[in-house]
């Protein structure tokens, strides 16, 4: 039985997969959720937007690739601050609800904008209780496709994600040879947009690049750790980036921005319809479905490991440690459970903003993380502080945005974060107490 816990699990991941996994986590409601929010704010700049949202993204991979290759630990975020600052049990408590509760809210994004393209060419596309029992469903799905195994589940995010970026790149060639303007004119339109918009707008992009973390989370379960880490990061960073940018500058020079803008919560479907015909909207809903069902399939394959290796230092319930051939099954179910629940109650825009801003966050601490270490994983102290001034000035914006334009909405994800940090704080106390040295 001893040998049968201690077994090592076999390396099933090589970089393919890998780079499937982190695809699958970036492009997934991204470009889907945030092109009407951006076109509305910031018309023609989007695509710029995108492009300065990835290179905030890539200032925050540099931290993650450096320490998850000193670490070498599946707690990715969550291990890498508790290592880096063994003094602080509650901080690390802290970034580990953090980190999971953005993950959480991430799925029940991705699963929402996958309902809304499912059921968009049908009467009830409006229908609210038709796209929370879909999104459920399609939650479900792959819950019990990452319980079943590890290997099957790479084999198909391999499929799917690779299927999808074919797709992907066809609508983005079709949409563009389909323009009926040019950036030119569009500019002339959007003069009175300002750098600080294009900016804020970057920052609310984030969370579309978020899944480059999910490598990390199957460095167990991979070929190569030192190599494969950095190289299917950096190559997911920057095909995700490549994808959003040719997606969003096809969009905005051949759909009217009326009609993005309206039907946000599927634009690419419902504007492809009027540019390239009902074939073209067939085309962008199985490439959003792809898109979206493998940003499920990645969350809960890294984010599931991540819970059950906060679970095991006793931070969150320790039900979620358990596996079953080296799967997190209970943490797997855990995860489905409350994003199913915030699809039931929650309003999603709040989540997508609450997820830009948990995420840059975390990539703040992580960056200070390597700061701290910079010269035992090897790190250029100027990337390093880049990362720091950058992801912090995002978050900053994001907040500013919330307090001038819908303060209501900054006080719920007030409210969220309480609730997470007393629940890190509850879990953090009882640690230290459990791990108190008696005195004689």
């Amino acid at each position: 039985m001893k040998k049968l816990l201690n077994k090592k699990p076999t390396k099933n991941l090589g970089v393919p997969e890998l780079i499937a996994i982190a695809l699958g986590g970036m492009i997934g409601g991204g470009i889907f959720t945030v092109l009407g929010i951006s076109v509305a704010m910031i018309g023609v700049y989007t695509p710029l937007a995108f492009l300065i949202g990835g290179a905030l993204a890539f200032l925050a991979v540099y931290s993650y690739v450096k320490l998850g290759v000193y670490y070498r630990d599946e707690g990715a975020s969550y291990s890498f601050f508790k290592r880096t600052f063994k003094e602080s049990p509650f901080g690390a408590s802290l970034i580990g609800w953090w980190v999971i509760f953005g993950y959480i809210s991430t799925l029940a994004l991705y699963a929402y904008t996958f309902s809304s393209y499912a059921i968009s060419g049908f009467e009830f596309a409006d229908s609210e209780v038709m796209r929370k029992l879909i999104a459920g469903l399609i939650l479900l799905v792959f819950t019990l496709i990452n319980i079943w195994s590890v290997k099957g589940m790479g084999k198909i995010e391999d499929v799917m994600v690779y299927t999808k970026l074919i797709l992907l790149a066809i609508i983005a060639f079709v949409l563009i040879n389909s323009a009926n303007t040019s950036i030119p004119t569009l500019l002339k339109e959007s003069a009175d947009i300002n750098i600080l918009s294009i900016l804020i707008v970057a920052s609310l992009t984030f969370v579309a690049f978020e899944g480059f973390q999910l490598v990390i989370n199957a460095v167990n379960e991979m070929e190569d750790p030192e190599k494969n880490i950095p190289k299917s990061i950096y190559i997911a960073l920057a095909l995700a980036m490549l994808v959003y940018f040719t997606l969003s500058y096809g969009a905005i020079i051949s759909i009217d921005f009326d009609s993005i803008i309206k039907n946000q919560e599927y634009a690419l479907a419902a504007g492809a319809n009027n540019a390239i015909g009902e074939w073209g909207t067939d085309l962008v809903i199985l490439g959003a479905l792809l898109a979206t069902s493998s940003a499920i399939s990645g969350t809960l394959f890294g984010a599931s490991r991540q819970m059950a290796v906060i679970a095991q230092d006793g931070f969150l319930p320790s039900i979620l440690v358990k596996r079953k051939n080296s799967i997190p099954v209970y943490a797997i179910l855990t995860m489905f459970s409350l994003a199913f629940l915030l699809i039931l109650v929650g309003d999603l825009k709040i989540i997508l903003e609450f997820s830009s801003v948990t995420f840059l966050l975390v990539s703040f601490l992580m960056a200070y993380a390597n700061f701290k270490i910079y010269k035992e994983t090897d790190s250029s102290l100027l990337i390093t502080l880049l990362a720091i001034f950058f992801l912090l000035g995002g978050m900053i914006l994001i907040i500013y945005y919330e307090y001038t334009t819908q303060i209501e909405q900054l006080y719920f994800i007030g409210i969220i974060y309480f609730l997470l940090t007393l629940g890190a704080y509850i879990y953090s106390w009882m640690h230290k107490r459990k791990n108190r040295v008696p005195q004689n």
